[in-house]
């Protein structure tokens, strides 16, 4: 983690509660798009020193530790994010419109960069995480590849 530059980055992330689309939930106000990334423990209590946000999910076995995460928010607002999901054929900038197809993608792997936005409010104050870059490969099934090779050929 880069102190200096109040980022972080994750390599080979595990990404829960994604909510790419922005849907309205229980847990979630219509348009907010954001993702959560599970954090390794060490990573977890440097980013907690730091003053990040991080929350830890219950453990279910009994014998198991609880699992550090922090949530991430996406926004095109200010400074959209560079997202790219990777296949067997192509590099695909996902914009706005198009980044809800990450909520149910079955991902390969993920590497990503998060920055902080230090908030006050009322008294209160923290670091909120917005994504900054983020690399998606998706795993694909056995059509999946062998119709993305085939050409179209207009008759």
């Amino acid at each position: 983690m880069a102190d200096d530059a109040k980022t972080f980055m994750v390599e080979d992330a595990r990404l829960i509660f994604r909510n790419f689309s922005g849907k309205e939930g229980q847990y979630n106000r219509e348009g907010d798009r954001n993702f959560a990334v599970v954090l390794d423990d060490v990573t977890a209590e440097r980013m907690l020193k730091d003053g990040w946000n991080v929350k830890y999910l219950e453990a279910r076995e009994e014998d198991e530790a609880p699992t550090p995460y922090i949530s991430v928010t996406v926004n095109f607002n200010n400074r959209p994010p560079r997202i790219v999901m990777i296949t067997s054929t192509a590099r695909t900038h996902l914009n706005e419109d198009a980044v809800a197809v990450l909520d149910w993608a079955d991902i390969r792997t993920c590497d990503l960069i998060a920055r902080a936005y230090e908030w006050t409010v009322n008294g209160k104050s923290g670091i909120k995480a917005y994504l900054q870059s983020m690399f998606v490969t998706i795993e694909e099934d056995e059509l999946e590849r062998k119709y993305a090779v085939q050409e179209v050929v207009d008759g």
